[in-house]
């Protein structure tokens, strides 16, 4: 991921979209990025699976309740990008 706001918001957005659609098994374009992700049947299996991933494949340890506290992909990009950008730069 690059580093710079904009760039890690961005790939952020596009990995979270394509992960979630997986997850949800359905096509990323059909994901609103404002609709909660409970209304497309996100559940807590699903939510654990992101957490794990998100720690595998991007280096972050986050709460198991990232999905609730932050329950829309533009909520999760808006946490978890500075979070990348710091450990960038860590």
């Amino acid at each position: 991921m690059t580093t710079s706001g904009t760039g890690v918001a961005g790939e952020l957005r596009g990995w979270l979209t394509d992960r979630l659609a997986l997850y949800l098994d359905r096509p990323a374009g059909t994901l609103d990025p404002r609709t909660p992700l409970a209304a497309y049947g996100m559940d807590s299996v699903c939510a654990l699976s992101l957490c794990g991933d998100l720690e595998d494949e991007q280096g972050l340890i986050v709460a198991s309740t990232l999905v609730f506290d932050h329950p829309t992909i533009d909520e999760l990009v808006g946490y978890l990008s500075p979070l990348l950008g710091a450990s960038a730069r860590s």
